[in-house]
């Protein structure tokens, strides 16, 4: 039943297709200096599209193009245009948010207008308050004593070689669960996650991938179709995020019966926005993850990092074993790994491309035209090595250019996009870069990272985060002062 059903939706979007080429051959073509990018070179360069799009940009003098598709900018201008100057014209847009919806629903990440100011405006309240901070600093700790630290030193004795991708995206869903939800799923120790757990986090991953793979369909009624008859890839993601919807519920009705049970909540993100509900029943929010991924390969800053390292150890008279993670002041002391992470940050922007949809007619500042309704993308990969922003070295890792006077040296983050920029801007920009610290803080310290085949280029997987395909294989050494 299946087969005959996807042969008849074949030879539907055969005709479709038919239909219409033959009204482009009678159309008349105007084309604009910025235009590029048919859909047989995207066909083409499917496998490479964050590359080939940011070959587009850089071959551009204004580092826009126009595609059959959409329009893609890296020019900081359009940038502060469009998240900024004339920000309620460019919302997500529905095209957008239908992608993620069945996963994400109308959260902060998947929401526009009022409804995602009022969210807005309540998450931001929250993520202010120093207690929070707090708690996730104490989640990060936790975790990296108990778990990261151990796993590392293991694999050092051992010499067996681990994925560090792999091995970081299981601390960071532990850690998000732990701040957002109050649950720990223990997957970085792998003999205590129970089969639920371990469930829950394989339909979380599966459920991303298939929504992710909605926008690889040029043509949108394609997956939508699929979903109506619950059909394939379609069908299986209905199944996992039912599966994380059910996990999620279960969470709220356990959260609420302790607080009718013993009159108090937990100090995660979830037992605040409880909490919150009661005292504003306006508030229909949803869940916040914070994700992050950082990769600092071996380069001759390492030793830099290192000594900067040792100079706030010294400053706290204690040794490793005394204070195993360092405090949040003294993350804040260390800047050359502010600066290191940021440098990683500009070259690997986690979400690389982002999108937006024009309400009205507009023109961006240098002279696009964008039509009403049109996707308009900025590309943040594309950006951080554009020699007109960072110079004729921007492919140089250098750390040094985020400081100056010995301070870090924060860049418009319109020329900087990776955390967004305007009133999106990310909320946990701050804390972001605090647990990255305390993290690569706490490792480098005690282990020099080897990567397997250093000199191979890694193949990258855009999804809905920037990923390196088949992970990152490393070898842990031990550091011997």
């Amino acid at each position: 039943m299946e087969t005959l059903t996807l042969i008849a939706i074949l030879l539907l979007l055969l005709l479709i297709l038919l239909t219409i080429l033959r009204r482009r051959r009678h159309a008349p073509v105007t084309r604009t200096q910025n235009q590029s990018g048919s859909f047989l070179e995207l066909m083409k360069n499917s496998h490479r599209i964050l590359d080939w799009t940011t070959d587009l940009l850089l071959s551009k003098p204004s580092g826009t193009v126009s595609t059959f598709m959409a329009i893609i900018t890296s020019n900081p201008s359009n940038v502060e245009h469009i998240l900024k100057t004339n920000f309620n014209n460019y919302p997500k847009g529905s095209s957008f948010t239908s992608i993620l919806h069945d996963f994400l629903g109308s959260g902060i990440f998947n929401a526009d207008g009022d409804h995602w100011r009022l969210q807005r405006k309540t998450a931001s309240l929250e993520f202010s308050t120093k207690a929070i901070r707090a708690f996730i600093l104490s989640r990060v700790h936790l975790e990296s004593i108990s778990r990261l630290l151990p796993l590392l030193t293991s694999a050092s004795v051992s010499g067996e070689i681990i994925n560090l991708q792999d091995l970081l995206e299981l601390f960071t869903f532990d850690n998000a669960c732990q701040v957002t939800f109050g649950h720990d799923p223990s997957l970085l120790n792998a003999s205590s996650p129970s089969f639920s757990d371990r469930e829950l986090a394989l339909a979380f991953e599966e459920a991303t991938q298939l929504s992710v793979r909605r926008f690889s369909h040029p043509f949108p009624f394609i997956w939508k179709l699929q979903r109506f008859l619950n059909l394939g890839s379609e069908r299986r993601l209905r199944e996992e995020v039912a599966k994380v919807q059910a996990f999620a519920m279960e969470v709220v009705r356990e959260r609420k019966r302790r607080r009718d049970l013993t009159g108090s909540l937990g100090d995660d993100l979830l037992s605040r926005f409880i909490a919150l509900r009661s005292r504003r029943k306006r508030y229909h929010g949803g869940g916040h993850n914070l994700v992050f991924l950082a990769h600092i390969y071996k380069t001759r800053c390492e030793e830099k990092i290192i000594d900067e390292i040792k100079s706030v150890r010294d400053k706290t008279k204690k040794t490793m074993d005394e204070a195993p993670v360092f405090s949040l002041d003294q993350v804040k002391d260390m800047v050359y790994l502010h600066a290191a992470l940021a440098e990683s940050l500009r070259l690997y922007p986690p979400v690389p491309l982002q999108t937006r949809t024009s309400l009205e007619d507009d023109v961006l500042p240098d002279g696009t035209a964008v039509k009403k309704g049109q996707t308009v993308m900025y590309s943040s990969y594309a950006m951080g090595r554009r020699k007109e922003i960072w110079g004729p070295e921007w492919g140089d890792f250098r750390p040094e250019r985020w400081i100056e006077k010995g301070e870090f040296r924060a860049v418009s983050p319109f020329t900087y996009p990776v955390f967004h920029a305007g009133p999106r801007m990310c909320l946990g920009k701050e804390m972001a870069h605090i647990q990255m610290k305390a993290i690569a803080a706490a490792v480098l310290e005690r282990f020099e990272i080897e990567v397997v085949d250093g000199e191979k280029e890694r193949v990258k997987d855009l999804g809905i985060m920037l990923r390196i395909k088949g992970g990152l294989p490393v070898r842990v050494h031990p550091l011997v002062y």
